[in-house]
């Protein structure tokens, strides 16, 4: 038995459902996010069938974090908990 049999094969490529579970958002938003080009997939065959690999998923991710973190340095992303003591009843 060869040792690489014994991992987890990874999918080259993910359907948008797939996706949409592995980023926790819905169908329609990764379908938007590829019509728009903030992620990188392709299309297959006739009935245009999205596929995205795996790879441009992690990239997607990465550079997510990265404008996330620059908005936060800009002080462009708000504070989603109210102040303390402001608890409404």
């Amino acid at each position: 038995m060869n040792s690489d049999d014994a991992l987890p094969k990874r999918l080259r490529f993910l359907t948008v459902e797939q996706v949409a579970d592995e980023l926790s958002v819905g169908v329609p938003t990764v379908r938007q996010l590829l019509k728009s080009g903030e992620l990188r997939g392709l299309q297959i065959g006739g009935r245009g069938i999205w596929r995205v690999g795996a790879q441009d998923v992690e990239d997607f991710i990465e550079h997510a974090y990265r404008i996330t973190a620059d908005r936060i340095a800009a002080g462009e992303v708000p504070d989603d908990e109210p102040p303390v003591g402001s608890e409404q009843r």
